[in-house]
């Protein structure tokens, strides 16, 4: 085959990727991160379509930092635990009650602390020991995050094409993102492990750059929605909680601690 008719099939394969340009595909999810909104006394609110969900909450879980910490790179620029993201999902979901074993439990300590010292009141205080409620399950997320780059090989065939060679450094921005995650449910009494989901997601994106369709890559700010990592990520992670709730639902409830107080409704 002469360089001619080379330069013609490479020519039609850099047309169809055009033609490709700004379309994404994702099995979870379009546009910001599939998981948003709130949950508590009002239950879920603003929560994804996409989350499965449970009729009634089986116990109190706690989320635990996984031990051999998480394989995304710090270029990423996304916060440096997915844990609040997965705790969110399973309150989310109505599963379980969560307890919390970081930040807050923390501040939990460091108020009885200051009581005991007599820097807090003491009549009417209401940090009182002995109240806390255990944790009856836990739950440990894990990552495994991989961004392949697709550029360099389009780069190539744009290189060989007179006029087009100028966009090779825009081709570099083809990349096609996977994420799968992994949600280990533990019996805190037993230790045995109840549970095991995986989820996983692929976004092929092909956007050309800044020139065409916008930039590829991390945002400027770090987060969960506002980058395509953590997009992935979320999605990911979401695609694991369903697969969980599955199994969950199959499970014989546990006692349960007296809900927390609200407020009565008017006219109620």
């Amino acid at each position: 085959m002469t360089a001619r008719p080379l330069l013609a099939v490479s020519a039609t394969t850099l047309l169809l990727l055009l033609t490709a340009c700004g379309k994404s595909s994702t099995s979870l999810g379009e546009g910001g991160s599939v998981i948003s909104g709130s949950a508590g006394p009002a239950g879920a609110h603003n929560a994804s379509r996409q989350l499965v969900k449970c009729d009634a909450p089986v116990a109190t879980l706690a989320l635990v930092e996984n031990p051999n910490g998480y394989s995304y790179s710090s270029s990423y620029q996304l916060p440096a635990s997915p844990v609040p993201l997965v705790r969110l999902l399973a309150q989310q979901s109505g599963c379980f009650r969560v307890v919390d074993r970081a930040a807050g439990l923390k501040a939990t300590v460091r108020e009885q602390e200051l009581k005991d010292a007599g820097i807090l009141r003491q009549q009417g205080n209401t940090v009182s020991k002995g109240k806390g409620y255990e944790a009856q399950y836990s739950l440990t997320p894990s990552l495994t995050f991989s961004e392949q780059d697709a550029g360099r090989q389009i780069g190539g065939i744009l290189q060989a094409i007179p006029y087009l060679n100028k966009l090779v450094g825009a081709a570099e921005q083809v990349k096609l993102k996977q994420a799968q995650a992994a949600l280990l449910l533990t019996d805190n009494e037993t230790t045995e492990q109840i549970a095991a989901a995986t989820g996983s997601v692929e976004v092929t994106d092909l956007g050309m750059g800044g020139a065409l369709v916008g930039k590829l890559g991390g945002a400027s700010g770090a987060g969960w929605s506002n980058t395509n990592e953590g997009k992935v990520i979320a999605a990911a992670f979401m695609d694991a909680h369903n697969q969980l709730v599955a199994q969950v639902r199959e499970l014989q409830a546990k006692e349960l601690p007296p809900e927390v107080a609200k407020r009565k409704a008017q006219g109620g």
